[in-house]
């Protein structure tokens, strides 16, 4: 049997600080379909598209935009199951011989459009187990202890250009070996990770604030 690459999509119906966001209408489709969509419009690299949920609702939308669903169950979709506990729950319940999982997260709708080529294209190259977008920080940043402010990545009265480069986790996409999630790791030790300074990074939809941000970019973009 091929080893395939498969995308999942992980989308629990639950979501406290913005109600039902991943059914949510963000550009005139539910907030979910746009990952669906970017992965239909990667069919060249991906062979399956999954989407991981508890939510009937959502089930009807990933069946309407072309995806599989796994039907999570509500033992792993607390607010604090870990995502990793989704990908190999769609993992286990699929007979495909999977190789790769592209984990792309509905939160973040936004993708340059050859970012999944360019990255799955270093991912092969490099023979890595895993791949995941960063961002550069460009922020002061420091932390505050018993009320006094104390600067983690700079000096008091240093220029912000001459920051030394610190970078965060972007949340745009993963790529790991199957072998890797069922190991209990998305990211691995040897993780490439694969550099994004498009505007499209700093979207991340948790509360409305982003989800109006992210629409203000769309619109834009």
């Amino acid at each position: 049997m091929k080893s395939k690459t498969i995308a999942i999509i992980p989308a629990r119906g639950g979501s406290k600080r913005l109600p039902n966001k991943n059914m949510l209408s963000f550009g005139g489709i539910p907030l979910i379909a746009h990952s669906i969509l970017y992965a239909k419009d990667n069919t060249h690299i991906i062979d399956e598209i999954y989407v991981s949920t508890d939510d009937e609702k959502i089930k009807e939308i990933a069946l309407e935009f072309g995806a599989k669903v796994i039907i999570r169950p509500q033992s792993i979709s607390g607010d604090n199951e870990p995502t990793i506990s989704s990908l190999q729950h769609v993992l286990l319940s699929i007979e495909e011989n999977v190789e790769n999982v592209i984990l792309l997260q509905p939160t973040n709708p936004l993708r340059t459009k050859n970012l999944l080529e360019d990255c799955y294209k270093k991912f092969i190259d490099l023979q890595s187990d895993s791949l995941f977008t960063v961002s550069k920080n460009e922020h002061k940043l420091g932390k505050i202890i018993d009320n006094i402010f104390i600067p983690f990545n700079y000096e008091i009265g240093q220029r912000s250009q001459d920051l030394e480069p610190l970078f965060n986790e972007n949340g745009l996409l993963y790529i790991t070996k199957a072998k890797s999630i069922l190991e209990d790791k998305i990211i691995t030790q040897n993780a490439y990770p694969y550099l994004v300074n498009h505007i499209f990074a700093k979207v991340d939809i948790d509360t409305q604030e982003d989800f109006d941000y992210a629409e203000y970019l769309l619109n834009k973009f």
